[in-house]
């Protein structure tokens, strides 16, 4: 390593004749040249540094939206999961199949395949899940299917419950779900379908309403998000929940309101892979 000063130095005593050892003594030099030498491998160990640390920020940012959810939920979905995956192990997905998760009417929609003809179903909806449980399981749902697009619909974090979440809490988990599902399959759509409004639940259908503002506008934001409105084709010209539509429970859909339903939806689906198409 040559350093300037030392150049200097020596042009200087050849102009003048004299000795660079006169004008420099060598324990100058050496500390110069010890100087130099400790500052440029700090600055070299920071630049390598630098990528994992930011590497290591957002696994850490990742790990902190699921982290208050995780326990409970495993807890209370392990085995649903685990019959899931044993589902996979034996069973091939159908080519350009459309994968179906979220919560129960995912799980009790026995004539989807039917409804949604043409389009082939991956059924993988469970309970009364919410999406804290999809995102914390969004690994182990997703990855193991090449789907066409994705379908998903979660209507349990706004029930009128102490214990309901925030339309801002569960935007973070709905777009973990999104990146999972982006990271997977990039070029497949996914599909978010508004909370239906329901007479046991009606008292919330303020927040509720919010939350599926929230949906909106992740559609909106995300690329290749879109939001399937279901809301109005359910309530009547008064506003009010249309009851015959719906099961005893008057929260889960009948034979009737799973053909309306899934109407909208594989509309919606038409329109959203056409238009991929044609882009």
């Amino acid at each position: 390593m040559r350093f300037p000063i030392l150049r200097s130095q020596i042009a200087a005593s050849h102009q003048h004749g004299v000795c660079h050892s006169a004008l420099m003594p060598l324990s100058v030099w050496l500390l110069s040249g010890m100087a130099c030498l400790a500052i440029l491998p700090t600055a070299t160990a920071q630049d390598a540094i630098a990528p994992e640390s930011a590497a290591a920020d957002e696994t850490a940012t990742e790990t902190d939206v699921l982290a208050p959810y995780r326990e409970a939920t495993t807890k209370r979905w392990e085995k649903d999961i685990q019959k899931y995956e044993a589902l996979d192990a034996k069973t091939a997905d159908p080519a350009d199949g459309i994968l179906l998760i979220g919560s129960s009417s995912i799980r009790r929609w026995d004539s989807a395949a039917e409804d949604l003809a043409p389009f082939r179903v991956i059924p993988r909806g469970y309970g009364g899940a919410r999406y804290s449980d999809l995102a914390v399981y969004a690994e182990r749902l997703i990855t193991p299917h090449n789907f066409r697009a994705i379908v998903a619909f979660v209507g349990n974090d706004i029930s009128g419950k102490e214990t309901d979440g925030t339309p801002e809490e569960v935007e973070q988990l709905v777009r973990h779900v999104v990146a999972v599902a982006r990271e997977h399959r990039p070029g497949a759509p996914v599909l978010l379908v508004e909370v239906t409004p329901t007479r046991s639940r009606y008292d919330a259908w303020p927040k509720i309403r919010e939350l599926n503002a929230m949906l909106r506008e992740v559609c909106f934001t995300e690329p290749n998000v879109h939001f399937v409105a279901t809301a109005e084709t359910f309530l009547t010209h008064d506003n009010e929940p249309r009851e015959i539509l719906f099961v005893d429970d008057q929260l889960h859909l009948n034979e009737e309101g799973y053909v309306i339903w899934g109407k909208i939806i594989r509309d919606r689906l038409i329109e959203v892979l056409r238009e991929q198409t044609q882009d």
